[in-house]
Protein backbone atom coordinates (compact mmCIF):
# COMPACT_ATOMS: atom_id res chain seq x y z
CA UNK A 1 0.00 0.00 0.00
CA UNK A 2 1.42 3.64 -0.73
CA UNK A 3 0.20 6.35 0.52
CA UNK A 4 1.39 10.04 0.37
CA UNK A 5 0.75 12.73 2.56
CA UNK A 6 1.15 16.55 1.89
CA UNK A 7 0.92 17.61 5.26
CA UNK A 8 -0.33 15.61 8.61
CA UNK A 9 -3.82 14.68 8.23
CA UNK A 10 -6.31 16.87 10.13
CA UNK A 11 -9.54 15.07 11.74
CA UNK A 12 -12.46 16.95 10.19
CA UNK A 13 -14.94 15.39 11.50
CA UNK A 14 -13.60 16.56 15.36
CA UNK A 15 -14.62 20.21 14.28
CA UNK A 16 -17.67 21.56 14.98
CA UNK A 17 -18.27 22.61 11.12
CA UNK A 18 -16.13 20.90 8.43
CA UNK A 19 -16.08 20.88 4.92
CA UNK A 20 -14.10 18.20 2.39
CA UNK A 21 -13.42 19.41 -0.76
CA UNK A 22 -12.74 15.58 -2.85
CA UNK A 23 -11.04 16.02 -6.39
CA UNK A 24 -8.55 13.48 -7.89
CA UNK A 25 -8.11 11.00 -10.78
CA UNK A 26 -10.74 9.47 -12.55
CA UNK A 27 -11.03 6.04 -11.12
CA UNK A 28 -8.94 6.37 -7.92
CA UNK A 29 -11.77 6.27 -5.99
CA UNK A 30 -13.49 9.58 -5.36
CA UNK A 31 -16.66 8.27 -5.39
CA UNK A 32 -16.09 5.36 -3.06
CA UNK A 33 -14.72 8.39 -0.44
CA UNK A 34 -18.15 10.18 -1.03
CA UNK A 35 -20.05 7.02 -0.28
CA UNK A 36 -17.59 6.64 2.73
CA UNK A 37 -18.58 10.46 3.90
CA UNK A 38 -21.91 10.03 3.31
CA UNK A 39 -22.04 6.73 5.50
CA UNK A 40 -20.79 8.75 8.49
CA UNK A 41 -23.32 11.21 7.96
CA UNK A 42 -21.73 14.32 6.35
CA UNK A 43 -24.08 16.02 3.43
CA UNK A 44 -22.84 15.35 0.46
CA UNK A 45 -22.64 16.89 -3.09
CA UNK A 46 -20.75 14.80 -6.53
CA UNK A 47 -19.78 17.19 -9.46
CA UNK A 48 -21.05 20.54 -7.67
CA UNK A 49 -19.87 23.33 -10.23
CA UNK A 50 -16.69 25.00 -8.37
CA UNK A 51 -17.69 28.50 -8.57
CA UNK A 52 -20.76 27.83 -6.60
CA UNK A 53 -19.12 26.16 -3.81
CA UNK A 54 -19.65 28.97 -1.54
CA UNK A 55 -23.19 29.54 -2.66
CA UNK A 56 -23.51 25.84 -1.79
CA UNK A 57 -22.18 26.16 1.99
CA UNK A 58 -24.07 29.34 2.33
CA UNK A 59 -27.26 27.26 1.72
CA UNK A 60 -26.55 24.43 3.77
CA UNK A 61 -25.30 25.74 6.97
CA UNK A 62 -28.47 28.17 6.73
CA UNK A 63 -30.85 25.47 7.03
CA UNK A 64 -31.49 23.83 10.67
CA UNK A 65 -32.63 20.27 9.22
CA UNK A 66 -28.82 19.81 7.74
CA UNK A 67 -25.24 18.54 9.57
CA UNK A 68 -22.47 20.86 9.69
CA UNK A 69 -20.24 18.32 8.07
CA UNK A 70 -20.43 18.82 4.01
CA UNK A 71 -18.35 17.04 1.27
CA UNK A 72 -18.59 17.84 -1.89
CA UNK A 73 -16.93 16.43 -5.23
CA UNK A 74 -14.93 18.37 -7.45
CA UNK A 75 -12.80 17.29 -11.00
CA UNK A 76 -12.49 17.44 -14.13
CA UNK A 77 -15.91 17.41 -14.92
CA UNK A 78 -16.22 20.75 -13.99
CA UNK A 79 -16.37 21.73 -17.84
CA UNK A 80 -15.12 25.58 -18.84
CA UNK A 81 -14.15 26.38 -15.14
CA UNK A 82 -10.73 27.34 -14.27
CA UNK A 83 -9.91 25.19 -11.56
CA UNK A 84 -6.64 26.71 -10.55
CA UNK A 85 -9.59 29.17 -9.32
CA UNK A 86 -10.42 27.14 -6.20
CA UNK A 87 -8.14 28.69 -4.09
CA UNK A 88 -10.37 31.68 -3.87
CA UNK A 89 -13.47 29.63 -3.90
CA UNK A 90 -12.42 27.59 -0.73
CA UNK A 91 -11.11 30.99 1.37
CA UNK A 92 -14.83 32.30 0.53
CA UNK A 93 -16.60 29.16 2.13
CA UNK A 94 -13.78 29.49 4.94
CA UNK A 95 -14.78 33.02 5.55
CA UNK A 96 -18.38 31.55 6.22
CA UNK A 97 -17.39 29.83 9.19
CA UNK A 98 -16.18 26.32 7.65
CA UNK A 99 -12.94 24.46 7.90
CA UNK A 100 -12.42 23.21 4.04
CA UNK A 101 -9.86 20.96 3.30
CA UNK A 102 -8.58 19.39 0.09
CA UNK A 103 -8.14 15.86 -0.41
CA UNK A 104 -6.68 14.53 -3.44
CA UNK A 105 -6.87 11.30 -5.05
CA UNK A 106 -4.66 9.52 -7.01
CA UNK A 107 -3.75 6.29 -8.58
CA UNK A 108 -0.24 5.12 -11.09
CA UNK A 109 -1.80 5.82 -14.77
CA UNK A 110 -1.46 1.64 -15.11
CA UNK A 111 -3.80 1.15 -12.30
CA UNK A 112 -6.14 3.50 -14.27
CA UNK A 113 -5.93 2.41 -17.25
CA UNK A 114 -6.81 -1.47 -15.87
CA UNK A 115 -9.88 0.19 -13.49
CA UNK A 116 -11.30 1.25 -16.95
CA UNK A 117 -11.06 -1.55 -18.89
CA UNK A 118 -12.20 -3.92 -15.94
CA UNK A 119 -15.91 -1.43 -15.31
CA UNK A 120 -15.90 -0.33 -19.42
CA UNK A 121 -16.75 2.72 -18.32
CA UNK A 122 -16.35 6.57 -20.22
CA UNK A 123 -13.01 9.01 -19.13
CA UNK A 124 -14.45 12.31 -18.87
CA UNK A 125 -12.93 13.75 -21.43
CA UNK A 126 -13.70 11.32 -23.61
CA UNK A 127 -15.78 13.86 -25.36
CA UNK A 128 -12.70 15.43 -26.77
CA UNK A 129 -12.07 12.52 -28.88
CA UNK A 130 -8.51 11.84 -26.82
CA UNK A 131 -7.63 7.60 -26.51
CA UNK A 132 -7.56 6.94 -23.26
CA UNK A 133 -3.83 7.24 -22.22
CA UNK A 134 -4.21 10.40 -23.49
CA UNK A 135 -7.51 11.53 -21.67
CA UNK A 136 -5.87 10.20 -18.11
CA UNK A 137 -2.69 12.58 -19.06
CA UNK A 138 -4.44 15.30 -20.08
CA UNK A 139 -6.69 15.39 -16.67
CA UNK A 140 -3.34 14.92 -15.16
CA UNK A 141 -2.40 18.18 -16.60
CA UNK A 142 -5.63 20.19 -15.83
CA UNK A 143 -5.80 18.77 -12.17
CA UNK A 144 -1.99 19.48 -11.42
CA UNK A 145 -3.14 22.86 -9.22
CA UNK A 146 -5.46 20.87 -7.05
CA UNK A 147 -3.04 18.43 -6.53
CA UNK A 148 -0.26 20.91 -5.30
CA UNK A 149 -3.29 22.49 -3.42
CA UNK A 150 -4.42 19.19 -1.52
CA UNK A 151 -4.09 19.38 2.41
CA UNK A 152 -3.96 15.38 2.29
CA UNK A 153 -3.37 13.05 -1.18
CA UNK A 154 -4.21 9.44 -0.92
CA UNK A 155 -2.44 6.57 -3.63
CA UNK A 156 -5.07 4.25 -4.24
CA UNK A 157 -2.85 2.05 -6.87
CA UNK A 158 -2.97 -1.13 -4.53
CA UNK A 159 -5.41 -0.44 -2.67
CA UNK A 160 -8.93 -2.48 -3.10
CA UNK A 161 -12.65 -0.79 -2.14
CA UNK A 162 -12.59 -2.07 1.01
CA UNK A 163 -9.21 -0.59 1.96
CA UNK A 164 -10.11 2.77 0.25
CA UNK A 165 -13.06 3.25 2.61
CA UNK A 166 -10.59 2.65 5.12
CA UNK A 167 -7.79 4.48 4.22
CA UNK A 168 -10.11 7.60 4.02
CA UNK A 169 -12.01 7.12 7.65
CA UNK A 170 -8.30 6.26 9.13
CA UNK A 171 -6.20 8.58 7.59
CA UNK A 172 -8.81 11.36 8.12
CA UNK A 173 -9.31 10.83 11.97
CA UNK A 174 -13.45 10.22 10.91
CA UNK A 175 -13.80 7.83 13.41
CA UNK A 176 -11.55 6.39 16.48
CA UNK A 177 -13.16 3.22 16.68
CA UNK A 178 -11.63 -0.07 15.35
CA UNK A 179 -14.40 -2.23 13.72
CA UNK A 180 -14.47 -4.81 10.54
CA UNK A 181 -15.35 -3.21 7.10
CA UNK A 182 -17.77 -5.03 5.41
CA UNK A 183 -18.10 -5.14 1.57
CA UNK A 184 -21.41 -6.67 0.36
CA UNK A 185 -20.45 -7.04 -3.52
CA UNK A 186 -22.07 -8.44 -6.78
CA UNK A 187 -20.68 -10.01 -9.80
CA UNK A 188 -20.41 -12.16 -12.98
CA UNK A 189 -19.25 -15.41 -13.43
CA UNK A 190 -18.45 -14.92 -16.96
CA UNK A 191 -15.97 -12.53 -15.63
CA UNK A 192 -14.47 -14.42 -12.78
CA UNK A 193 -14.92 -13.90 -9.05
CA UNK A 194 -13.82 -11.23 -7.76
CA UNK A 195 -9.96 -11.86 -6.23
CA UNK A 196 -10.28 -9.84 -2.58
CA UNK A 197 -13.51 -12.06 -1.99
CA UNK A 198 -13.47 -13.51 1.43
CA UNK A 199 -17.00 -15.29 0.82
CA UNK A 200 -18.33 -16.39 -2.15
CA UNK A 201 -22.39 -17.63 -2.85
CA UNK A 202 -23.76 -18.59 -6.48
CA UNK A 203 -26.90 -16.96 -6.76
CA UNK A 204 -26.82 -18.93 -10.76
CA UNK A 205 -29.39 -21.68 -9.02
CA UNK A 206 -32.09 -18.96 -7.96
CA UNK A 207 -35.37 -17.76 -10.11
CA UNK A 208 -33.41 -14.77 -13.15
CA UNK A 209 -35.34 -11.65 -13.57
CA UNK A 210 -33.37 -11.52 -17.14
CA UNK A 211 -36.05 -13.93 -18.55
CA UNK A 212 -39.08 -11.33 -17.77
CA UNK A 213 -38.85 -8.80 -20.82
CA UNK A 214 -40.38 -6.21 -18.25
CA UNK A 215 -37.26 -6.96 -15.83
CA UNK A 216 -34.47 -7.36 -18.02
CA UNK A 217 -33.11 -3.49 -18.49
CA UNK A 218 -33.44 -2.96 -14.60
CA UNK A 219 -31.06 -4.12 -11.74
CA UNK A 220 -31.22 -5.84 -8.45
CA UNK A 221 -31.74 -2.03 -7.60
CA UNK A 222 -34.72 -1.27 -9.26
CA UNK A 223 -38.05 -1.61 -6.93
CA UNK A 224 -39.71 -4.32 -9.68
CA UNK A 225 -36.97 -6.52 -9.41
CA UNK A 226 -36.97 -6.69 -5.61
CA UNK A 227 -40.87 -6.90 -5.29
CA UNK A 228 -40.00 -10.02 -7.79
CA UNK A 229 -37.47 -11.86 -6.37
CA UNK A 230 -38.95 -10.74 -2.81
CA UNK A 231 -42.14 -13.05 -3.89
CA UNK A 232 -39.76 -16.23 -4.80
CA UNK A 233 -39.47 -19.18 -1.58
CA UNK A 234 -36.08 -20.25 -3.18
CA UNK A 235 -34.58 -16.58 -3.08
CA UNK A 236 -35.82 -16.04 0.63
CA UNK A 237 -34.70 -18.95 1.97
CA UNK A 238 -31.47 -18.57 0.62
CA UNK A 239 -31.67 -14.80 1.99
CA UNK A 240 -32.32 -16.92 5.27
CA UNK A 241 -29.81 -19.07 5.19
CA UNK A 242 -27.10 -17.06 3.74
CA UNK A 243 -27.68 -13.78 6.79
CA UNK A 244 -27.71 -16.74 9.27
CA UNK A 245 -23.96 -18.10 7.91
CA UNK A 246 -22.81 -14.41 8.39
CA UNK A 247 -24.63 -14.02 12.05
CA UNK A 248 -22.69 -16.44 12.95
CA UNK A 249 -19.35 -15.84 11.69
CA UNK A 250 -19.13 -12.57 11.25
CA UNK A 251 -18.28 -11.83 14.72
CA UNK A 252 -15.91 -14.47 14.48
CA UNK A 253 -13.66 -12.78 12.02
CA UNK A 254 -13.79 -9.56 14.54
CA UNK A 255 -13.05 -11.30 17.46
CA UNK A 256 -10.04 -12.13 15.22
CA UNK A 257 -9.02 -8.60 14.79
CA UNK A 258 -9.94 -8.37 11.32
CA UNK A 259 -10.08 -5.04 9.40
CA UNK A 260 -11.77 -5.76 5.94
CA UNK A 261 -14.49 -8.80 4.88
CA UNK A 262 -15.55 -9.19 1.38
CA UNK A 263 -18.82 -11.11 0.89
CA UNK A 264 -19.37 -11.83 -3.08
CA UNK A 265 -22.87 -12.73 -5.01
CA UNK A 266 -22.18 -13.75 -7.90
CA UNK A 267 -25.07 -14.46 -11.29
CA UNK A 268 -24.92 -15.02 -14.68
CA UNK A 269 -25.18 -11.59 -15.91
CA UNK A 270 -24.27 -9.94 -12.31
CA UNK A 271 -27.32 -7.77 -12.79
CA UNK A 272 -30.41 -8.86 -11.31
CA UNK A 273 -29.96 -11.77 -8.23
CA UNK A 274 -26.33 -11.48 -7.13
CA UNK A 275 -27.15 -7.25 -6.87
CA UNK A 276 -30.35 -8.23 -5.27
CA UNK A 277 -28.58 -10.02 -2.38
CA UNK A 278 -25.86 -8.12 -2.02
CA UNK A 279 -27.91 -5.32 -1.11
CA UNK A 280 -30.41 -7.19 0.85
CA UNK A 281 -27.94 -8.41 2.91
CA UNK A 282 -25.69 -5.34 3.25
CA UNK A 283 -29.25 -4.13 4.77
CA UNK A 284 -29.49 -6.95 7.29
CA UNK A 285 -25.73 -6.03 8.52
CA UNK A 286 -26.92 -2.61 9.18
CA UNK A 287 -29.38 -3.73 11.18
CA UNK A 288 -27.83 -5.83 13.02
CA UNK A 289 -25.36 -3.10 14.56
CA UNK A 290 -22.39 -3.12 11.49
CA UNK A 291 -21.80 0.17 11.06
CA UNK A 292 -18.77 0.56 8.47
CA UNK A 293 -21.25 -1.38 5.49
CA UNK A 294 -20.55 -0.67 1.40
CA UNK A 295 -21.91 -2.55 -1.73
CA UNK A 296 -20.20 -2.37 -4.65
CA UNK A 297 -21.62 -3.76 -7.96
CA UNK A 298 -19.15 -4.63 -10.54
CA UNK A 299 -20.83 -5.13 -13.42
CA UNK A 300 -22.92 -1.87 -12.86
CA UNK A 301 -20.25 0.82 -11.70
Amino acid sequence: MSTSMSTPAVPAASRESSLIVISGMSGSGKSIALHTFEDLDYYCVDNLPAELLAEFVRGATGKNDLPPKLAVGIDVRNRNTDLSKLPSWLSQAGALGLDPKLVFFDANDDILLKRYAETRRRHPLSHLGLALADAIAQERRILKPLRALADVIIDTSELNVHQMRRRVITELGLTADRTVSLLFESFAYRRGVPADADFVFDARGLPNPHWDARLRPLSGRDREVREYLDTQADVNEYKSQVAAFLDNWLPRIQADTRSYVTVAFGCTGGRHRSVYLAETLAAHAREHGWRDVATYHRELE
